[in-house]
């Protein structure tokens, strides 16, 4: 830490928006701390994105050895390690945790960890950790701080019998032989993915009508008639109710909507994966009167908050919560505080899921189009029917483009399949500079890619797909 406590910025939090948030003012030139309570890279790098990623590679290796001999090769003896498996994400989180602490040192920014609250405008303070005690100047805030995961009052989180995330990504010798995954959206749906690659007897419960909510219903059907494929109980339209946690299990009622009975499940242990609360508690004080809305930090469109010269970026502001949304709100809001050119609030971002097939999408689903009355189009291209895909034997799932009909403008892109959110960044791309379906199918895709597939499905909105 610096010999003086004065500073332009202090960010309290270090993941995807308050590290990125530290970065860009140093490369301004600014004087900036940040404070992390555990580790830099916050939740994201350490307890969430990365660390799930490195599980969920591999549990796709696994699977892709147990499909050797259709490839012509001997996999004999196939067999895991779980515990290697769960440190190999241990390890990995870690080397990325150290390079950005190399980012802020090459910035110039001061790394304190601990926690912080902004005591007054204009001065924070370390209210635990190693710097205890100590008190910053700065001109400006930034609250980055982002969300945790969402707990049942009734049901305490012990990390044996039952998780959230955090608990379920902590090193472990086996994989639990059952288990209930409460919740079915993004970190759902990846879970139960990892757990059942690696032999565990997954059901998969999801109150609302279809698995993954936020996307579209066609992508939501093919991912569950996989899931169930490969052994996966998912039940949609679901409530969980009457949970009884013992010493050796979990059990717990399942009502379906519309019905009186209930099914009885057991299992080994229970994660819930329902949603995330914002983290900002003893951040800010009483004393500061930050308004705030369903417990998110209210913002405009340079990211302040209703206090001058504290602003908000990630999670903290509320949906979409994801990494590289955070990221982006956080060097904008970071732009904006000092005076330069920004791009606002966020628009057009991609949505991405990490299971296998994988999912990943950008604009309206078709239901929204139809709540919203547009006259769309839509054009569709499976993977079946793309060499790349069929040669390396991963040709589940589709591009599906809507657009509007009259126009061409794109609505909405939905990509099922290996690979999906590597490339969904291509549409991002085009909706942010006004393109039209025409001049993606226009533009020539390299043969044989999986890529040709989002030129296919942007000439089949109008017809002229050629490989179906």
């Amino acid at each position: 830490m610096a010999e003086s406590n004065e500073y332009d910025l202090v960010v309290i939090g270090g993941g995807p928006a308050g590290y990125a948030g530290a970065i860009r003012a140093g490369q301004l030139g600014k004087k900036v701390a940040c404070i992390e309570l555990e580790r830099a890279g916050g939740t994201c790098l350490n307890w969430g994105c990365i660390p799930t990623k490195a599980l969920l590679k591999s549990a796709e290796l696994y699977r892709s050895f147990q499909k050797a001999e259709a490839f012509g090769l001997e996999a004999k003896g196939l067999g895991f390690d779980f515990r290697k498996v769960m440190d190999r994400s241990r390890t990995v989180a870690g080397q990325m945790a150290k390079g950005v602490e190399f980012l802020f040192r090459k910035n110039k920014v001061d790394y304190i960890v601990g926690r912080a609250q902004v005591t007054v405008p204009g001065m924070v303070e370390i209210t635990d950790g190693p710097q205890k005690g100590t008190f910053l100047r700065t001109k400006n805030v930034l609250l980055a701080t982002g969300c945790k995961p969402r707990r049942l009052p009734e049901v305490p989180v012990d990390g044996a019998r039952v998780m959230t995330s955090r608990e379920a990504l902590e090193p472990r010798a086996s994989a639990p032989k059952s288990i209930v995954i409460m919740g079915a959206g993004a970190i759902g749906v990846e879970f139960a993915y990892f757990f059942n690659a690696f032999g565990s007897k997954v059901t998969l419960v999801e109150m609302l009508p279809q698995i993954v909510p936020v996307e579209d219903e066609e992508v939501a059907k093919a991912l569950q008639r996989s899931f169930e494929k490969s052994g996966i109980a998912v039940h949609t339209g679901t409530k969980v109710e009457n949970i009884r946690v013992g010493k050796t299990k979990v059990e717990l009622s399942l009502v379906r909507t519309g019905e009186a009975n209930s099914t009885e499940v057991e299992a080994e242990c229970l994660l819930l994966a329902i949603g995330v609360t914002p983290n900002l508690e003893g951040a800010v004080s009483a004393k500061v009167p930050v308004a705030l809305e369903r417990g998110y930090v209210k913002v405009d469109d340079n990211y302040q908050s209703s206090v001058k010269g504290i602003y908000a970026a990630g999670d903290i502001i509320g949906p979409p919560w994801l990494a590289h949304v955070a990221t982006y709100e956080a060097v904008n809001a970071v732009n904006a505080m000092f005076g330069h050119a920004h791009g606002g609030r966020v628009k057009i971002f991609p949505g991405c899921t990490y299971c296998q097939p994988q999912i990943a999408s950008t604009g309206l689903t078709e239901k929204a189009c139809q709540e919203k009355g547009l006259a769309y189009k839509v054009g569709k291209f499976p993977f079946t029917a793309s060499g790349k895909a069929v040669a390396a034997g991963d040709s589940e799932g589709f591009v599906k483009v809507i657009t509007d009909a009259k126009t061409g403008e794109i609505l909405g892109v939905h990509i099922l399949g290996n690979e999906a959110p590597e490339l969904i960044a291509e549409y991002v791309l085009a909706m942010n500079m006004e393109g039209t379906a025409e001049e993606v199918h226009r533009a020539i895709h390299a043969h044989p890619t999986l890529s040709e597939a989002l030129m296919e499905a942007a000439a089949a909105t109008s017809g002229e797909a050629i490989h179906i």
